[in-house]
């Protein structure tokens, strides 16, 4: 009797036909195969951190945990099994001598899942964790194995590197890393007015900028990391001068550490969330209106914070940075809260600035919606076509999201 999946946050919960957990590629061949003669849909999970139903199937549940490990680290790039954790991933690049570019606050996601999904953190000059994916090596829907890089079938790299499970179930990923080094961490609270007043000087100057506000105070916590090897660290306006120059809160140095273990939180409460990607030039008036509609209509039940960060822009065809500079806001409420009613307001306010939803958080988008946001949409499509033509990875709810009525 198959066991039922329960989702990170709580809020998704089904019962597949089946669970399988391969060993080795072939394996996962074989039960890509399988599900193909017998007509069942097969979808590859993570660690279960998103919440929107991609994973969610009748059919065949496959997890790589025993798929996991560093496997190569030549130089610039570390080739990495699918189901390897980016916690262990960044341990074992730290062993070899070696870190990713960046990271999201979160180290629970398995790498492929992570990259699949478009997840992120936060940084100008830093686009989400699968423009640092240089190669995949999948299972198609067919059951024939592809390598996919610069160098083999290239013109299928913008798609598969970001492709929500729906190219094959992903065994393999190469990704650009560089020598290991140190952040230094820092954070502080001040006046909402404030923080956006010095948005663009902070953004500048710092590695990594983000900021939490907290609407039930209507105060922000601001947060930078920076090399710690970096001499010019927050010039030419430094964290200090700015705090020095209105009425912020004072300053604490968190930590100094790896960026795999100074960039991730630890979560102990469990959230809901649903979070767009705003052209940067769009974010001061959505982040003003989302601020007025929050205190307006929800403060008394929004119980928790909305999370802002920046991403790089890039040409992968499923990005929700594709092709601009990415403000990113995300509205966070506990579990223990309603949040229905909360985020589809939230998500009619990002959608009149052309925000473009995260793929593994919540939104009620369907392809009809989704297909004009995204300029290559139907090159992804065409591929998807062709490495799954009996839809061996496409679920009622992936239709819904990816075909159009």
């Amino acid at each position: 009797m198959s066991r039922p999946f329960v989702n990170w946050s709580g809020s998704l919960t089904f019962t597949p036909a089946g669970h399988a957990e391969p060993a080795d590629e072939d394996e996962v061949r074989d039960l890509i195969v399988r599900a193909r003669e017998s007509g069942r849909t097969l979808r590859p999970v993570g660690s279960g951190h998103s919440s929107s139903p991609l994973v969610r199937t009748d059919g065949l549940l496959v997890s790589l945990d025993r798929m996991a490990g560093v496997i190569d680290k030549a130089g610039e790039f570390a080739t990495v099994l699918g189901g390897t954790r980016l916690k262990a991933l960044g341990e074992g690049l730290y062993d070899a001598g070696l870190a990713m570019d960046n990271l999201g606050d979160v180290d629970y996601q398995s790498i492929a899942g992570a990259t699949a999904t478009g997840t992120h953190g936060t940084g100008l000059g830093f686009g989400n964790l699968s423009t640092q994916v240089t190669g995949v090596r999948l299972v198609t829907g067919t059951g024939e194995t592809l390598d996919i890089s610069a160098d083999q079938n290239a013109e299928l790299l913008p798609a598969a590197r970001l492709s929500l499970g729906v190219l094959g179930v992903v065994t393999q990923l190469t990704l650009g890393v560089q020598p290991r080094y140190e952040l230094r961490r820092r954070a502080w609270c001040a006046p909402v007015e404030w923080t956006l007043d010095h948005l663009a000087e902070l953004q500048h100057t710092n590695r990594n900028m983000d900021f939490y506000w907290y609407p039930r105070s209507d105060l922000t916590q601001v947060r930078t990391m920076n090399r710690a090897d970096d001499a010019q660290d927050g010039q030419p306006w430094s964290t200090r001068q700015l705090l020095e120059s209105g009425p912020a809160g004072e300053l604490r140095e968190i930590e100094v550490g790896p960026t795999h273990r100074t960039i991730p939180r630890h979560r102990e409460l469990r959230f809901e969330e649903i979070e767009y990607m705003l052209p940067s030039d769009a974010f001061p008036a959505c982040f003003a209106e989302v601020r007025r509609r929050i205190l307006s209509r929800h403060r008394r039940t929004v119980g928790w914070r909305v999370l802002v960060r920046t991403i790089a822009g890039d040409d992968i065809w499923l990005s929700n940075a594709y092709g601009r500079p990415t403000t990113t806001i995300a509205c966070l409420q506990n579990t223990s809260l309603p949040y229905e009613e909360y985020f589809r307001d939230m998500e009619a306010v990002f959608r009149r600035y052309g925000g473009r939803p995260h793929w593994g958080k919540k939104h009620w988008l369907t392809a009809r919606e989704l297909r004009p946001l995204l300029p290559r949409w139907d090159d992804f499509q065409e591929v998807r076509r062709r490495l799954d033509p009996d839809g061996v990875f496409l679920t009622p709810d992936l239709a819904r999201l990816l075909e159009d009525a």
